[in-house]
């Protein structure tokens, strides 16, 4: 009796060692020359990549198999990070053609309205961790160097057009400094001069040669992607209808001269709240709004 349970215990084990290998490999082969993975209703998550790319005019070297990989990183972020790159179209359409308008008075290529969404996603309180604000996110201290003003009671970071204004300004002198775009792209996140000494360091004088930190890194990258599928939203699944964005809204403008003790006062004389107030005018940032002898204001309100 024993004999026979060693030798059904030795052909189990044998058999073992022969078939369980083969039981636990995966049911189909995984190691191929091509890997398409497929979403559940069948569509590819391969995303198509330009062949060529500009940014304001300047060639983007897609030969450079770096810079090409980094493209690519940034187009898959933002093609399937849906509801935040879904949004920003939605509010592009109420705030693009005010952006676009000042930068073409103003001489700066067009295509410096997607750094400004890629800094706020357009929200118009938009404020960092670090305390840069508004839709171009500047620094208090860089602000104010811009003719911007920043108190308690306002605050121009917030107002689109004159923060527009300031980023043109920053854009031309660093484009002034550092001879390309691109570079001034770079330097609205590092600084002019920290771009510089990089250049410098590293003996090289493009933005796609230079070895930075992960976020500046990355910068320029992320611009670009937005750019490619704003212009094409097709080709990276992104269908919506006229009615599903936000419109412009029909507004008028009010001139004051004088000190507005109350804002929400204020705000009920002209046929609103105060809430449609700041929601129009959020570079109020208190509930008054006190003005100097000389000087005044320009409050935007929807049309009575």
């Amino acid at each position: 009796m024993k004999s026979f349970l060693w030798f059904l215990l030795g052909a189990i084990s044998v058999a073992l060692l022969t078939y369980a290998p083969k039981l636990i490999q995966p049911k189909t082969e995984v190691l191929t020359e091509t890997v398409v993975v497929k979403e559940m209703e069948g569509n590819s998550y391969e995303l198509p990549m330009p062949e060529h790319f500009q940014f304001c005019g300047e060639q983007v070297p897609l030969d450079d198999a770096d810079v090409y990989e980094r493209f690519d990183r940034e187009l898959y972020v933002n093609s399937y990070w849906h509801s935040h790159t879904i949004l920003v179209f939605k509010r592009a359409q109420r705030w693009m053609p005010v952006i676009e308008k000042i930068m073409k008075e103003q001489q700066v290529p067009n295509d410096f309205k997607y750094l400004c969404i890629i800094e706020s996603d357009l929200m118009l309180n938009a404020r960092s961790g670090s305390g840069a604000a508004g839709f171009w996110q500047f620094m208090p201290s860089t602000a104010r160097e811009y003719n911007l003003k920043v108190s308690k009671e306002v605050d121009e970071r917030y107002n689109v057009k004159k923060a527009t204004l300031a980023a043109c300004t920053y854009l031309k002198k660093a484009k002034e400094k550092l001879g390309s775009w691109t570079l001034a792209a770079a330097a609205y996140n590092r600084g002019s001069s920290g771009i510089a000494r990089a250049l410098e360091d590293q003996k090289v004088t493009n933005y796609y040669d230079l070895l930075l930190n992960e976020e500046t890194s990355r910068y320029v990258f992320r611009i670009l992607a937005l750019k490619e599928i704003m212009q094409s939203p097709e080709k990276y699944s992104f269908e919506l209808s006229t009615s599903q964005l936000y419109q412009p809204d029909l507004l008028r403008t009010i001139t004051v001269n004088k000190t507005i003790s109350n804002l929400a006062e204020f705000a009920k004389e002209e046929g609103v709240n105060y809430k449609i107030l700041k929601r129009y005018n959020p570079w109020l940032r208190s509930n008054k709004l006190t003005i100097k002898k000389g000087k005044s204001y320009i409050i935007t309100l929807p049309n009575r």
